[in-house]
């Protein structure tokens, strides 16, 4: 069973690939695992938002987390996304999930119903009893408009079955908030690629971290220097990648960053409705810049 010691470093939120008719293409997603593999990344997050997970079928769901599981083969955590706004859909995908062979689950808050702080509480205690397999919270209130009180992730923190969090929220105050109270044995994990050297000196244990599906290496040079003290450092780095940054979030997230996957050997560009192919010209300034970076940070 992971345990929230083994969640550190640098887990990349993985696109999905897939085929116009939303299958999964499961040589671009071998290939999408290898290359993250090779890129010395600490765990893999497939099936969140950037895995395109409301537009894919169940099945293409359970598929792409299968392959995943048997393409990683116990070498680092497979952590799959759980993105159902309703308790019993989302307690199924749990567990076709584990039958397909990943070791957690990212449980994002419960959407649309706009429930209490109390309701939040209650429906991952109860998740967590249920669950065949430890979870971790999910918090993205930008998407879900919906966002954990730190008195109330202080007390999930402490249920054994919780591992962990995904913190997708820019607000550094309410991450200090949360960071302040959690329990000891619990990995708190940056969602945010603009602030994550931040994160990591305010205490997160690594992070679940979009572009680092394009810069492994890079990604995890950052937390290491993070993670280091050399906070200083660590922030240049990522300066550098604040042009890539803005660039894969000028429009919604994977399209940007799927038109670019060629440029690590990942022929994967097909995004599902409702989201269109980014436009033409933000495909171009993206692919300079990615190919800029592989060069000088990446491969350097």
């Amino acid at each position: 069973m992971l345990k929230a010691s083994q969640l550190a470093g640098i887990l990349p939120a993985m696109p999905t690939p897939v085929r116009a008719d939303g299958s999964i293409d499961e040589v671009a997603a071998r290939a999408l695992v290898g290359h993250l593999l090779t890129g010395g990344v600490d765990g893999m997050l497939p099936l969140g938002g950037t895995g395109e997970y409301g537009a894919l079928s169940r099945g293409a769901r359970n598929t792409m987390a299968a392959v995943c599981a048997e393409a990683v083969s116990g070498k680092i955590p497979v952590i799959a996304g759980v993105l159902d706004p309703g308790y019993h859909d989302a307690l199924a995908t749990a567990h076709d999930f584990a039958s397909a062979g990943v070791d957690a689950l990212l449980v994002v808050t419960p959407y649309y119903t706009n429930p209490t702080q109390a309701g939040l509480r209650d429906y991952f205690l109860r998740f967590a009893d249920e669950s065949p397999l430890p979870i971790l919270l999910y918090e993205i209130p930008y998407r879900t408009r919906i966002a954990l009180d730190p008195e109330v992730t202080h007390l999930l923190s402490r249920h054994e079955r919780i591992i962990g969090m995904k913190v997708c929220n820019i607000d550094m105050y309410h991450f200090l908030r949360t960071m302040a109270g959690v329990d000891a044995d619990f990995a708190v994990l940056s969602g945010e690629d603009s602030l994550f050297p931040l994160h990591v000196a305010a205490g997160a244990h690594g992070g679940i971290v979009v572009t680092a599906s394009l810069l492994p290496r890079t990604w995890r040079r950052m937390f290491d220097l993070a993670s280091q003290g050399r906070t200083q450092d660590a922030l240049l780095l990522h300066r550098k990648l604040i042009p890539l940054i803005n660039l894969a979030f000028a429009e919604t997230n994977p399209g940007p960053l799927k038109s670019v996957l060629d440029l690590i050997g990942v022929d994967a560009p097909v995004v599902l409705t409702p989201l269109n192919q980014p436009a033409s010209d933000l495909q171009a300034r993206l692919r300079s810049e990615v190919e800029y970076l592989l060069g000088v940070c990446e491969n350097a």
